[in-house]
């Protein structure tokens, strides 16, 4: 006489049935809010932003003399490529294309006008002014119009963004395009146009004071 033994099947852990049904919730969870299907969900498990910052603390005032007479706005693509010599670019090297848009600022230093370079008739009806060239300010970038449009990174360059304290910086090429538009700016002239701003606002502020001949130059 044969006997045949069943195998008996074996019974899960409870705690095995515990964490399989946490499992289970938790994909449920994240499906329904990735599909939307349940949309309450994603404001149950969204980010919300905090500004703990401290106060802005005033560290120095410094009195201003210039007259900014001319704003240019300007734009620039920076593609910047650097490579790693003897590793081909899928390994090691970075390429950005960002887009770069900023202001400089061109204006006349009045703190500079000595009291030998105002001329005033008896009468007071004649002025001459002689004032210092205009000059252009430090270009500054405008975060809300710059962007990067596109980045490319070697395998090791994105293994050494995870131990970065600023992955992906982009200070090079914000660097490369305040040069540029600082080198744009020189040959835009701007100053030119500062420096005829400059006479306008001068000629219509004393002819509103009863002068009728007003003559500004430039120059040391």
């Amino acid at each position: 006489m044969t006997t045949s033994i069943r195998s008996i099947p074996k019974r899960m852990p409870g705690w095995a049935k515990v964490v399989t049904a946490f499992v289970l919730v938790l994909v449920v969870l994240f499906a329904g809010i990735r599909l939307a299907v349940l949309p309450g969900l994603r404001d149950l498990f969204g980010t919300e932003t905090r500004d703990r910052s401290g106060p802005a603390l005033l560290k120095s005032i410094q009195d201003m003399s210039r007259y900014d007479a001319a704003s240019g706005n300007f734009q620039v693509v920076v593609d910047l490529e650097k490579d790693a010599k003897y590793l081909p670019d899928a390994l090691r090297g970075t390429r950005t294309l960002y887009v770069g848009a900023g202001t400089v600022d061109a204006y006349v230093d009045l703190g500079k006008v000595a009291k030998n370079d105002v001329t005033v008739n008896d009468d007071r009806t004649s002025a001459t002014l002689r004032l210092p060239h205009a000059q252009l300010g430090k270009p500054a970038l405008d975060p809300d119009r710059s962007y990067a449009v596109s980045k490319q990174r070697g395998l090791l360059d994105r293994l050494g963004d995870l131990f970065s304290d600023n992955p992906n910086g982009e200070q090079a090429v914000q660097k490369l395009a305040v040069r540029h538009i600082g080198d744009a700016a020189k040959d835009s002239g701007l100053t030119t146009r500062a420096e005829t701003n400059t006479t306008e606002m001068l000629e219509g502020l004393l002819g509103s004071l009863g002068f009728k001949e007003v003559h500004v130059s430039y120059g040391t």
